[in-house]
């Protein structure tokens, strides 16, 4: 290779080298150097596999096997929690009342976000969800059994404020039902509120343990 006059660079390109032109949107063109991988070339690095001596050697860290140091890790969970949170729901079971009974039938909304951060090696979890329940029963009214669905609301609610907990009742539209009838009805399926707040604090110790 050799300098020109005129400040540019002519002669052949090396071996492990070419020149590639490509044109740019404006007409022009410009040059830049591609270097091809030849024998004596070092070897591109290989991913290797951690060993269970190494995993057991690693100091006591929350963090992944690639984060031993335990510095900054977040950790999305809404798979797991939603499904637990589901099931934990369901297994509430039936609840009897005096004029009747009445069970969850299925958990027909359940969204919010789940998350597990470590920060210098110490962990902390939260969460926000929203629910409805789907609830079925039959009560005693005017000495007929009578078949009610109807849904339970719980608005959005944070990590450790289970305590405040709050929770709507909403029936279908029963016509034959007085408005009486109703609200004692109502008043029944207000008492699911405690058996949920038990599941979801089940809930919370289960992703603190996480």
């Amino acid at each position: 290779m050799r300098w020109g006059g005129g400040g540019g660079i002519s002669g052949r390109d090396s071996p492990r080298e070419r020149g590639r032109e490509r044109e740019n949107g404006g007409g022009g063109s410009y040059r830049y150097w591609v270097r091809e991988a030849t024998a004596d070339a070092a070897p591109l690095p290989l991913p290797k596999k951690l060993s269970p001596r190494h995993l057991l050697s690693q100091p006591n860290s929350l963090g992944s096997v690639w984060n031993t140091a335990g510095t900054w890790e977040k950790k999305n969970l809404n798979n797991w929690a939603t499904h637990r949170i589901k099931e934990l729901l369901v297994s509430v079971g039936s609840l009897e009342f005096s004029g009747g009974k009445a069970q969850i039938a299925k958990v027909s909304k359940c969204s919010g976000d789940v998350f597990l951060v470590i920060v210098r090696n110490k962990k902390r979890v939260g969460y926000t969800y929203e629910l409805t329940l789907k609830i079925k029963g039959e009560w005693i009214v005017k000495e007929e059994k009578r078949m009610v669905k109807g849904h339970l609301d719980f608005p959005e609610f944070s990590f450790g404020e289970l305590d405040d907990l709050q929770m709507q009742v909403r029936l279908s539209d029963e016509k034959d039902l007085s408005r009486q009838d109703m609200l004692q009805i109502s008043q029944n399926l207000k008492l699911f509120l405690q058996p949920v707040r038990e599941k979801l604090l089940q809930f919370e110790q289960e992703l603190k343990d996480r």
